[in-house]
């Protein structure tokens, strides 16, 4: 359905290389080097405007690249992907921890509670002659976690999984045996909803 487009993922993340892939997307990527900047509150906003800004840091990129060696260009339709996933538990955002204490701390307001998982993708389109579309959505999961002790803390974080990770967690990792319950879809946890993904360009492209 998007064979005539050039997919770009503004992501390194492997997990959301792993999913794309899973979904039977052809695509490059082209990570992001920009650095993010919140300017709202509301973690539906922000998980957006994060993906957003992602997703056109590489599109610049891309046009700066084509205009300095516009013989070797290509002319392709670009579809450019951003995506960002933070946790939000008690009213307060949680994205990735910066050190090992951080985690800590992430993981005990986790314990015991539901929090929310909110992953925010951006569609930024680039077409051959230069103009530029873009389109936001996100994606909320609910997930329960059990209460965790001060050894089980320990001993996750000393694994190294959580430090590049939103809220200090993988849940298709080590951290899965702490998963009470989840309420949405499983893989928006994991860092892309897939499936609302593929639905919200299947019907962009009608």
């Amino acid at each position: 359905m998007f064979d005539s487009y050039k997919i770009i993922l503004a992501s390194g993340s492997p997990r959301r290389k792993q999913l794309l892939t899973q979904a039977g997307f052809e695509f490059e990527i082209c990570a992001s080097q920009g650095e993010e900047k919140i300017t709202i509150k509301d973690p539906k906003k922000v998980c957006m405007e994060l993906s957003l800004q992602k997703a056109l840091d590489v599109a610049s990129m891309i046009k700066a690249y084509n205009k300095k060696h516009d013989d070797i260009a290509s002319d392709r339709d670009l579809i450019i992907i951003g995506a960002d996933t933070i946790v939000s538990v008690d009213g307060e955002i949680l994205g990735k921890p910066k050190d090992d204490e951080d985690a800590v701390s992430m993981l005990k307001k986790l314990s015991g509670k539901v929090h929310d998982v909110y992953t925010g993708v951006s569609f930024v389109f680039m077409s051959g002659d230069g103009r530029v579309g873009e389109h936001s959505f996100f994606e909320r999961t609910g997930v329960s976690v059990y209460e965790l002790d001060d050894e089980e803390i320990a001993a996750y974080v000393d694994s190294g999984e959580p430090l590049d990770k939103a809220g200090a967690y993988g849940i298709q990792g080590g951290f899965a045996k702490y998963i009470k319950e989840i309420s949405g879809d499983y893989f928006n946890v994991v860092g892309l909803p897939v499936s609302r993904l593929y639905h919200e360009l299947k019907e962009i492209m009608k």
